[in-house]
């Protein structure tokens, strides 16, 4: 015998998985009233190996360059800024999405020794080269 959940039954389950989804969205990207607590959200990022290089590229959208910093510390490479929310405070806001506000994205390093050879932010991409020493 064969057991088959109802359609209704399968819907509601689905429902209330979309809405914890939502909710732990809504807990990793909320704003933070208190920019010195920390970062609120952290950019994906993609690392690519060759056998002289490493090349980082963080998804950085609406990120102006000056807003970023880009450091190596020990084999941790470290990108920390601000993507600034555009609305004023006063604008009601209906949906919010794309997450605003602090960030910070720590990328631990394969061993070895690495400095920053190139930096560049273009398309809403930090594109970073780093050069193994």
């Amino acid at each position: 015998m064969t057991y088959r959940k109802s359609p209704n039954l399968m819907l509601a389950q689905a429902v209330q998985m979309l809405e914890q989804a939502d909710r732990l969205h809504r807990q990793f990207f909320q704003l933070s009233p208190h920019p010195s607590r920390g970062p609120t959200w952290e950019p994906p990022a993609d690392i690519f190996e060759t056998a002289t290089h490493l090349s980082v590229v963080v998804a950085l959208p609406g990120v102006a360059p000056d807003r970023v910093e880009v450091l190596i510390d020990g084999g941790t490479l470290i990108v920390v800024g601000e993507r600034p929310m555009p609305a004023p405070a006063s604008t009601h806001i209906r949906r919010i999405e794309i997450p605003y506000g602090r960030f910070e994205r720590r990328i631990e390093l394969p061993s070895g020794q690495f400095e920053i050879q190139e930096s560049s932010l273009a398309n809403g991409c930090l594109v970073l080269t780093l050069r193994k020493l």
